[in-house]
């Protein structure tokens, strides 16, 4: 029998000290849940980047999770704060997040947009967004829109968009980022960045391109 790591006993410990199920804690994350279960059963243990999105998921202080005999609560604020956090005119609270979409990886012809098996991870929401699903952008194509590599960008799903908007386009079977411009017979997708050409499609062309959804939130990291 494979002998439960520290980390694992943590997480477990953690699930039980906040009350909530394995699911949650994927929801949470955005973290897989075969990746999870891996996790849980100490078969794997979590990279850094995941102990610290699983610490924040718990509310439990990174340490701990890792193994460290130190106290499972999180300290607030910094480490040497003391006392409730200081009143900020431009401090604002976290949105309020109780739903999840799902992050689209490559999509296989024939199967609905948002079939499971196009899933590539879960990411919370802000309950003020309606979306449907979300992207992660890659490279840097949208720069201009200040929207760069590896953000998350949130999108409502309908079949079409206004000029101008930025909108998640199905070309063939992969899912892009662009600015939709429509021309009588053609239609144009647009990049935030010069240099990158203007993707256009006219005639048959046209009938490997799909408009999924317009773009209407994205979460960035601090860089």
């Amino acid at each position: 029998m494979r002998q439960v790591t520290t980390i694992a006993k943590r997480i477990s410990e953690g699930l039980s000290m906040r009350g909530i199920k394995q699911a949650d804690l994927v929801a949470a994350t955005g973290i897989g849940k075969s990746s999870i279960s891996t996790y849980l059963s100490g078969e794997y243990e979590p990279k850094q980047k995941n102990i610290y999105k699983i610490a924040q998921a718990l509310d439990v202080n990174e340490a701990w999770l890792m193994g460290y005999d130190v106290s499972p609560e999180r300290q607030s604020f910094s480490a040497n704060a003391k006392g409730p956090m200081p009143q900020v005119n431009n401090l604002l609270p976290l949105p309020k997040v109780s739903r999840t979409v799902p992050v689209l990886g490559e999509i296989a012809c024939g199967q609905p947009i948002l079939a499971e098996e196009n899933y590539s991870e879960i990411v919370p929401v802000p309950d003020y967004v309606h979306a449907d699903f979300a992207l992660r952008c890659r490279g840097d194509s949208m720069v201009g829109a200040r929207i760069l590599d590896g953000d998350i960008v949130y999108i409502r799903q309908q079949p079409d968009v206004e000029d101008g908007e930025i909108a998640a386009v199905l070309i063939g079977d992969e899912a892009t980022l662009k600015r939709v411009y429509k021309i009588p017979g053609r239609l144009q997708l647009r990049p935030e960045n010069p240099s990158y050409p203007v993707m256009e499609y006219a005639n048959s062309d046209l009938d490997q391109v799909r408009i999924l959804g317009r773009a209407v939130y994205f979460v960035s990291g601090v860089r």
